[in-house]
């Protein structure tokens, strides 16, 4: 096996061809072998197979720097640069990442997880290479979906406006090309980067520049024929427009047009861009047919693609909020749903075939989505933004001044709300209580299960203001569904189980784990009042002071413990005046690691047995600990 030989990418560079394509194909092997067992992102990385085994082939890793956008394509890489014997825990905990990581690999450049800051990281090198004397080659790959965003074509602008040798690859997995164009734009492309043309472009320019008179009015005529005839035959106009030259579209998967149209353009001066052309899951059936269902995808048949079903529990929490929000919308025509390009991840697929017209999708752009979402709440409509929680944090200022500053009725209904699992520190929902919950105008809530998740939302479909709910990844407990849930009085929390020994107040999906806990110190004779205040904002007063009375206070989030729930309480006490024993346990101060949901609140104390632990040491020390050791 070609594969097992290569421990750096400086070895591609002795292969021939042939050799290349065959370790392509054993590339994209290896990739869905594994993936089919520890899940992963696999249509992404299957389609830039070709094309990072030219950029490894043309460039000198890690010296040249390669800046992967978003980066659940880079398996391929990944396996290139010496981890393909680690690759099996890929994911998992303590495991490799499932993005590039600097702490990794020095062959990754750039840690990323969040889409379009690649152009952006890439110019920044460049203009520290300059600044430092450097002679580094650096590449930025962007996704086409990735072009949706504003920041991508922030840095394009400055780009072209520093004109710092910079090669930026669009890969382009979407845009349909037809065959003649493309292949015409390829040969022109290859054949327009190359030694001989760049050099006779320069000399025919100077030669006309130096004719008396009319030496610029023919440059002038030159070039608008030049762009005039690539914009006819390319779509590469607007690239031009901020600066760079364009090149492509290439076939992503034709190694030999790669590497020479990669290897000229690397010696060009000024920013380039190459446009080239992929196809997401290249090279395995089932991901070609639905590269949507194997964008991120969990364990699967490596040889009939049929994705293995999760064990446990009902339908999941997205589920059920997208079957709730059409039964909603069917009865308030006032409803209408956004996503910023996560239509299947946010659970709102059956909301856009059902109200085609009340749906929108705006691409990966999170921060128009919200202030998109306030315009149509002031002419009368009840827009619901369905964005991961992670990703709401792209839009804390359109969150804080376009909604909250106006008091307008546009609900966050925020998916993957705490730990989510293999995805890591860069998608983990865990700064979504602290950053929203001290916004004026904003109701918060966090429901514990499906249930009380269909509340929420007839909640906040009432409600005359801002209103946010969060919830988890994954199944949720099987509870029956109401067709016609019943709002919550805001600000109302709900005692599960009474009792005099200390109350722990638990929110989401801390609470389950509250009550399996209270429920194993009974047998130890200790009795627990366990509190769900379901709202983080406002806090129900009046039942957590009563909580104060027990003497012990414990809170449950998962959230960092800076500023979420746990610090709320704190601060209700000290302005009541009122010093129970109070014990916050929540995420530490820092990024939290990948693995799943299971093993990561076992380490961090949030499950059963951990708040079993910690409440007995509480119990039997009397010590007041707080914040400073809680999720240690």
């Amino acid at each position: 096996m070609l594969l097992e030989t290569i421990e750096s990418p400086a070895r591609i560079k002795d292969l021939s061809r042939e050799q290349l394509r065959q370790l392509a194909d054993e590339l994209r092997s290896e990739i869905i072998q594994s993936v089919s067992r520890t899940g992963g992102h696999l249509a992404s990385s299957l389609g830039v197979v070709e094309l990072t085994l030219a950029l490894h082939r043309v460039l000198d890793s890690p010296h040249d720097k390669i800046v992967w956008d978003v980066g659940h394509q880079a398996y391929a890489h990944k396996m290139l640069t010496g981890r393909r014997k680690a690759f099996s825990t890929l994911r998992q905990l303590d495991g490799l990442s499932g993005f590039p990581k600097r702490s990794e690999s020095p062959h990754d450049s750039f840690d990323v997880g969040h889409s379009s800051t690649s152009v952006s990281a890439a110019l920044g090198m460049a203009a520290a290479r300059d600044a430092c004397g450097g002679e580094e080659k650096i590449v930025a790959v962007i996704g086409d979906g990735s072009l949706t965003a504003g920041l991508a074509y922030e840095a394009f602008n400055q780009a072209g406006h520093l004109k710092k040798n910079l090669v930026v690859i669009l890969n382009d997995n979407e845009m349909s090309i037809s065959p003649n164009v493309g292949a015409i734009s390829s040969f022109l492309s290859r054949k327009m980067t190359s030694d001989f043309f760049v050099r006779m472009k320069k000399e025919a320019t100077q030669i006309i520049g130096s004719m008396p008179k009319i030496g610029k009015d023919l440059l002038s005529l030159a070039s608008r024929a030049e762009h005039s005839l690539k914009g006819f035959l390319t779509p590469g106009m607007l690239f031009e427009a901020f600066g760079f030259d364009y090149f492509g579209p290439i076939d992503g998967h034709n190694l030999d047009e790669l590497i020479e149209t990669l290897t000229n353009v690397t010696r060009l001066e000024g920013p380039v861009l190459v446009h080239v052309v992929t196809r997401k899951g290249h090279g395995f059936a089932p991901a070609e047919r639905e590269p949507s269902k194997f964008h991120g995808v969990g364990p699967f048949d490596a040889e009939t693609g049929e994705v293995i079903a999760a064990k446990g529990g009902g339908g999941s929490f997205t589920g059920v909020f997208g079957s709730t929000l059409v039964q909603m919308a069917a009865r308030d025509e006032r409803i209408v749903a956004i996503t910023a390009a996560m239509l299947e991840g946010t659970g709102l697929k059956e909301f856009s075939t059902t109200f085609p017209e009340r749906f929108y999708d705006v691409g990966i752009a999170e921060q128009h989505a919200v202030t998109f979402a306030a315009g149509l709440a002031c002419r009368g409509l009840r827009p619901v933004v369905a964005i991961y929680s992670t990703f709401m944090q792209r839009a804390y200022d359109q969150v804080v001044h376009d909604v909250c500053l106006q008091n307008l009725p546009v609900t966050f209904a925020m998916d993957r709300g705490g730990l989510v699992g293999a995805d890591g520190p860069t998608h983990h929902g865990a700064f979504d209580l602290s950053f929203m919950r001290h916004i004026p105008n904003l109701t918060f809530m966090v429901p514990r299960d499906e249930q009380q998740l269909q509340r929420a939302m007839e909640t906040a479909r009432l409600h005359d203001g801002p209103f946010a709910y969060r919830y988890p990844r994954g199944k949720a407990l099987g509870l029956a569904l109401a067709d016609q849930p019943q709002a919550v009085e805001i600000g109302s929390g709900e005692v599960l189980r009474e009792g005099d020994d200390g109350a722990v107040l638990a929110v989401g999906s801390a609470v389950q784990a509250a009550l399996e806990a209270a429920e194993t110190l009974a047998a130890e004779g200790v009795q627990l009042r366990v509190i769900d205040p379901r709202f983080i904002k406002p806090l129900d007063e009046r039942l957590l002071l009563q909580a104060a009375a027990t003497g012990l206070v414990v809170t449950v989030e998962e959230n960092t413990l800076q500023g979420g729930f746990g610090s709320a309480v704190s601060e209700l006490y000290a302005a009541a005046g009122v010093a129970p024993r109070l014990v916050l346990i929540g995420l530490p101060d820092r990024f939290i690691e990948q693995g799943s949901q299971d093993q990561l609140r076992a380490r961090y104390g949030l499950d059963a047995d951990g708040l079993v632990g910690r409440i007995r040491d509480e119990l039997k020390t009397g010590d007041v600990t707080g914040a400073a050791a809680a999720g240690s």
